[in-house]
């Protein structure tokens, strides 16, 4: 299992790489200026992590009051990732609308293409960083293993 830093140090990192990848790939691919994209960048990172944090919570206390328990069945997990992208996509197309000057079919098509790039770059990322930073097999006791899991 990962520790609390090493969380902070995936988190941190990913949301780095993440902003240094997208804001000229974004500023290339919508023709805007970079320093407009790193906002763009740097807000949605933003937005996402309260979203992320709100949108579990109450996910997680609808999941109880329904079904009675917190276990995700993968429909239920598909209908999670669903619905939590698509609320992303409704809080941040106001703002990149009115920051970027867009319409907001625009700003939707955006917002979609930043969604796009996060998933597959969110896959990429977690698995060169298991690879850079493997976790390590806990034994029976919660201590830590000398062999890492394989990647």
């Amino acid at each position: 299992m990962r520790s609390f830093s090493d969380r902070v140090r995936h988190a941190v990192l990913f949301e780095l790489i993440g902003i240094a990848i997208f804001t000229p790939a974004a500023a290339w691919l919508f023709n805007q200026p970079v320093a407009h994209m790193g906002v763009i960048g740097v807000v949605s990172a933003t937005v996402a992590t309260i979203w992320n944090l709100l949108f579990n919570l109450g996910f997680d206390h609808a999941l109880v009051r329904f079904t009675g328990r917190v276990a995700k069945t993968m429909p239920i997990r598909v209908a999670h990732a669903m619905l939590f992208e698509a609320g992303l996509i409704v809080l941040l197309i106001p703002f990149v609308a009115w920051y970027l000057g867009v319409p907001l079919w625009a700003a939707l098509m955006m917002d979609i293409s930043i969604v796009a790039f996060y998933l597959v770059y969110a896959f990429v990322f977690n698995i060169a960083y298991d690879r850079v930073f493997p976790v390590r097999e806990l034994s029976a006791h919660g201590r830590a293993a000398s062999r890492a899991l394989p990647a």
